[in-house]
């Protein structure tokens, strides 16, 4: 069994379902329950939730941000040029426009956080498993 395995039940927001209007910027599978999409709002609230060793693309929030609030297992979240940091329950990161960046579960347990999102992102190449297999798990 998976650490942390318990995430899949929902233990604060909804799992949601399968995230497959992104799956092609994930190596892995992910699921997305949106919280809030309201268009009266400049920002969009998910509940994102990664199965062991998923792992989003590097990305870029154009004109915006992300937040990232975590609730639940353990994962990783690097900017480009930094060393990877280690996430846990408790967490908060803060990624300002235009950092390049990426985020998702360890290999071995499952992870969720609330993204806070403004602006657009911009995917672009997926995490490669060389990169992600020298983590420190």
């Amino acid at each position: 069994m998976a650490k942390h395995e318990d995430v899949k039940d929902g233990v604060i927001f909804p799992v949601g379902e399968k995230n497959d209007a992104y799956a092609q910027y994930f190596v892995g599978q992910s699921y997305l329950k949106t919280l809030i999409a309201d268009p009266q709002v400049s920002v969009s609230v998910g509940n994102v939730t990664f199965e062991p060793g998923c792992r989003n693309n590097w990305h870029i929030h154009r004109d915006g941000f992300q937040l990232l609030l975590v609730t639940g297992g353990e994962g990783w979240y690097q900017e480009a040029g930094k060393p990877a940091q280690s996430l846990k329950a408790g967490d908060v990161i803060v990624t300002h426009d235009g950092v390049k960046h990426w985020h998702g579960a360890t290999k071995d347990s499952w992870f969720e956080h609330i993204a806070i999102t403004a602006g657009k992102p911009e995917w672009l190449e997926p995490v490669d498993d060389e990169t992600y297999n020298k983590l420190d798990q």
